[in-house]
């Protein structure tokens, strides 16, 4: 019998934000898929994982997702091959019955690499049994931490990456709430277009929400692009009129 595939958010960092059933699947599973951006060094992933259960006699399975190239094409021959060898990693050992769990920071649905495989996933095994277990995002963690509401009444909130900001003052013309993801390589464009619409007042930065070195400032001015972390986002409290 062909096992099961879990996809898990596991929270943003701090193990006490992981679902009671995260916590009871990663306790049942015989293996655990981590993905990592790089080859060498540990999964963060892992580590959050292993303070919330104990994963002794588990099977841990390694997959390397390359990081960007400036060579799109060689990137892309090089993201494919690794897909296609983690799925080929995963259906070898579904195909014998073990059931596992692909662990992914904050949730599965948002931003997450677990999507690249899952349509390879079913192609190749079209019955495939593959359960998605929600986790608390990072956009969740640091409205939490920063004690903001992210929407309220008939409020419209965007998400959008910041490696791509075309369209940003569009979209702060349209939202009432603007939640930038991954803004540490491009703090000081947010910065300038936000001081150009009278909106830094109004906005938050949060990094490596829920974990122990967590950091919320709402002086965006001060930051500096070398300081800041990959885990970081900006959220915007975009008060109509303003």
């Amino acid at each position: 019998m062909t096992g099961t595939l879990y996809a898990i958010g596991i929270g943003p960092g701090d193990p006490e934000l992981m679902t009671l059933k995260a916590v009871r699947i990663l306790g049942q599973v015989g293996a655990i898929c981590v993905p990592k951006g790089k080859e060498e060094g540990a999964s963060l992933a892992l580590s959050i994982v292993r303070k919330a259960v104990s994963i002794e006699g588990k099977e841990v399975v390694e997959a390397f997702f390359p990081m960007k190239t400036n060579d799109r094409a060689a990137n892309g021959r090089d993201l494919d091959a690794r897909w296609g060898e983690t799925v080929a990693a995963l259906l070898g050992r579904l195909d014998k019955g073990v059931d596992m769990a692909f662990i992914t920071i904050g949730d599965p649905t948002v931003y997450s690499t677990f999507f690249y495989l899952y349509d390879r996933l079913l192609d190749a095994r079209p019955g495939l049994r593959i359960e998605i277990v929600p986790g608390v995002s990072s956009i969740n963690a640091a409205a939490s931490r920063a004690r903001i509401s992210l929407a309220l009444g008939e409020e419209k909130v965007a998400i959008m990456p910041a490696t791509n900001l075309d369209g940003l003052d569009a979209v702060l013309a349209q939202f009432d709430t603007v939640v930038l993801m991954k803004v540490y390589k491009v703090i000081d464009r947010i910065v300038a277009t936000l001081a150009e619409r009278g909106l830094l007042g109004q906005s938050v930065y949060v990094s490596r929400a829920g974990m122990a070195d967590e950091f919320v400032c709402t002086d965006l001015a001060g930051l500096k692009v070398g300081d800041l972390d990959y885990f970081s986002l900006v959220i915007v409290k975009n008060r109509k009129g303003a």
